[in-house]
């Protein structure tokens, strides 16, 4: 056993979080894995709930149409995610007898679905041992044993092999749940709360003396971003049947930013055109 397992274990056991999709079914655990990708845990927590109870199996949510299931997916951002989530549907009710694949090369060829998506899911819902290496673990890592602020932005080869090494043969479902909430509720990238850790004595990061690292991490303004521009037509034609092309423009400044926006929208399958200067979300 490695020395960071037993009291990183012993702390969630006692801190963790009652998050619905850690006891439900392995579909539940999916749609929450689409849904928490660069999305915090209290956006997607009312949004899970009423997904689960509207479509609670991957044929359920198959005989929704993609109005219904953008329409669904919110604010919760990467709108694209619930397409895939839709098209990923319609293949496990098809061609899986309506059952979550179990094993990481199957899930990998849904859509949505890369290394990372796949290993959580296996993890959490079939209890497989795999290498689930989210932000939250790569920074709790990186700091207890690299003695570094933050790991890289992306994972090499090499964190990947001395990180697979530390998963328990037994229970790695666990290891990887509490690793990850240690760190998003402890170990956090901004003001981390040490006094609170439990291998506090072993982190290598405070044996340096907390050492900065100069960011290299390029943050994207949102007010006035393409993003927000897409999200704003995207919510209007939540809440109409159809708009035109200047009643959209009328909802942003810039209208050449709507423009682009409307041309990448539907080039994404995520509107449609009904005729010249109409749209309306996918039928």
């Amino acid at each position: 056993m490695n020395p960071l397992e037993r009291p990183i274990v012993n702390w969630f056991k006692e801190n963790r979080r009652d998050l619905p999709w850690r006891s439900t079914s392995p579909w539940g655990v999916m749609i929450s894995e689409y849904m928490l990708q660069q999305t915090p845990v209290n956006r997607v927590l009312p949004i899970w709930i009423d997904w689960m109870e509207r479509w609670p199996s991957p044929s359920d949510l198959a005989k929704a149409t993609p109005a219904q299931v953008i329409t669904a997916w919110g604010r919760l951002g990467y709108p694209r995610r619930a397409l895939r989530l839709l098209s990923a549907a319609h293949i496990i009710s098809k061609e899986f007898n309506n059952e979550v694949p179990r094993d990481v090369h199957t899930l990998q060829k849904l859509p949505g679905i890369g290394e990372y998506t796949a290993a959580a899911i296996a993890a959490f819902a079939f209890q497989a041992r795999t290498l689930v290496l989210d932000i939250n673990i790569r920074r709790v890592f990186a700091r207890a044993i690299d003695g570094v602020e933050h790991p890289k932005l992306t994972p090499t080869s090499a964190e990947k092999t001395a990180r697979l090494t530390l998963v328990p043969e037994e229970s790695a479902h666990m290891w990887a749940a509490a690793t990850m909430e240690l760190g998003a509720l402890v170990c956090t990238s901004k003001n981390p709360l040490c006094d609170l850790c439990p291998v506090i004595t072993q982190c290598n990061w405070r044996i340096k003396g907390y050492p900065k690292m100069q960011s290299t991490r390029k943050t994207q303004a949102w007010h006035g971003s393409d993003r927000k521009c897409r999200g704003t037509i995207l919510q209007a034609l939540r809440e109409s049947e159809s708009l035109t092309e200047r009643a959209l423009k009328n909802l942003w400044p810039d209208q050449s930013q709507v423009e682009k926006a409307l041309k990448t929208l539907l080039e994404d399958q995520l509107i449609q055109s009904i005729s010249r200067n109409l749209y309306r979300l996918p039928q």
